[in-house]
């Protein structure tokens, strides 16, 4: 709860809280009491519900332009002390995350059975122990197979999904810190996933990186991005049903406006301004089989370009904050350019350089699940073909250990091999361990 004891005490004896299900009775009792009347108009914005109108009885109403449209214009473009909060909390957040999916994968490796409501419940119970930790902002989604093609599926504890390896998990997980709002949506799968669920995400991927690194002319607006984000998709003949990214608030609401990037025509009214942080969201849901998303928070900031035609000014599309990796074993490599694999390989060096120090000697096992997810070696051109194939098959010149870390029970270690330059990085598992890797990693056995 926002409201706390300090809250209300800070606010004093001339202001009221109440529960807001008392909101339209508390209305009515205005009116019943002769508070509001015929003569003592109550004056309400041009947006408001029509149930407060009611409430207070159409008589005792003036309409009025609504005020809140300028004063969200103004909230939506946060200073450089909320900017400096999204970047540090989605920081602490981001080892939440790791510390939650490394236990996760763990527990279904060890066969331990798991529902949808159950993976919820521990993920708040690791955010709770961050610094600043003010609750859910809205309730966590867990979903997997069918239930992940729901958009807006929400678990019943009394009768919801087991989890499945060989099944698509999405998970969307938004709290509140007292230094900002998080929203991130990823998509899993502890199995092997089919080419079509690969195909789908990497459409997915190419579309969130198109909006991520998009440049623009100040005010353009998000109805008029919209389509860089679905254009992938639209290749193979899908789409969503929901918009690519809203508002999001600084300790506020995870859903603000005016700005936002879809199709409703509202996003055609407020142009992208320096300042303004929003969700960067393209998905893809398969009906009655599987749901795919990925979604960041990110900050609007302005750039600079060789010319500046007409003055506008321009504006690099986002600086992401949101800290949680993306499973490369969900993507297929092949539609992925030069530039979009450098793009994830650096978020990735993102995300470990900026969440690991936070679970050195606090999380051994999150720690060696961040540098798993985070290895880029499958998207690294090798000559003629790639390390997408099984490490087995190339010949190497000379390799070096650069770090071992457990997982698993096993032992893996991060090297460094040559078979002609550039130097790339691998993981190598010990040959006294079982033969299996973690999905998506290259494995060789020496």
């Amino acid at each position: 709860m926002q409201v706390d004891d300090a809250v209300t005490a800070h606010l004093g004896q001339d202001v009221e809280v109440r529960p807001y299900e008392e909101f339209l009775s508390y209305l009515e009792d205005l009116v019943g009491t002769g508070l509001v009347k015929k003569d003592q108009p109550v004056l309400l914005g041009d947006k408001t519900s029509l149930a407060v109108v009611h409430a207070l009885g159409e008589e005792n109403v003036v309409t009025v332009p609504s005020p809140v449209a300028a004063m969200a214009a103004m909230k939506a473009i946060t200073n450089s002390t909320e900017i400096e909060g999204f970047r540090q909390y989605h920081i602490r957040d981001g080892a939440a995350l790791a510390r939650y999916f490394a236990w996760l994968e763990e527990q279904l490796h060890n066969g331990v059975v798991l529902d949808e409501s159950q993976r919820s419940d521990k993920l708040e119970e690791l955010r709770s122990e961050l610094d600043l930790f003010r609750g859910l902002s809205f309730t966590t989604i867990f979903s997997t197979g069918p239930n992940a093609a729901i958009i807006h599926y929400s678990p019943d504890p009394q009768n919801c999904a087991i989890i499945k390896k060989d099944q698509v998990l999405m998970s969307q997980t938004c709290c509140q810190y007292f230094d900002g709002t998080t929203d991130v949506t990823g998509t899993w799968h502890f199995g092997t996933p089919s080419e079509e669920e690969k195909r789908a995400l990497t459409r997915v991927l190419q579309g969130h990186i198109a909006i991520d690194t998009a440049v623009f002319p100040t005010e353009t607006t998000g109805y008029a991005i919209d389509s860089w984000a679905r254009r992938y998709l639209w290749k193979d003949g899908l789409d969503y049903r929901h918009g690519t990214g809203h508002g999001v608030g600084h300790f506020l609401n995870v859903h603000e406006g005016p700005q936002g990037i879809g199709t409703r025509i509202a996003y055609n009214s407020s142009g992208l301004k320096a300042g303004m942080t929003m969700s960067n969201e393209p998905g893809y849901y398969a009906d009655g089989k599987w749901g795919i998303r990925i979604e960041s928070v990110v900050v609007v900031r302005e750039i600079e370009t060789p010319n500046n035609f007409g003055k506008f000014g321009y504006l690099r599309s986002f600086e992401r904050v949101t800290m949680c990796p993306i499973q490369t074993s969900l993507i297929n490599l092949s539609p992925l350019t030069l530039e979009e694999k450098k793009w994830l390989n650096e978020y990735h060096a993102e995300v470990e350089s900026k969440v690991g120090p936070l679970l050195e000697g606090k999380d051994a096992c999150a720690l060696a699940w961040l540098k798993i997810k985070c290895d880029t070696a499958c998207l690294i051109p090798l000559g003629r073909g790639s390390l997408a194939r099984r490490v087995e098959q190339v010949v190497f010149v000379s390799i070096y250990v650069q770090e071992c870390y457990c997982r698993y029970g096993h032992l893996y270690c991060r090297v460094f091999a040559r078979q002609s330059p550039p130097w790339f990085l691998i993981a190598v598992k010990s040959r006294h361990q079982c033969a299996s890797v973690p999905t998506g990693h290259a494995g060789l056995t020496d």
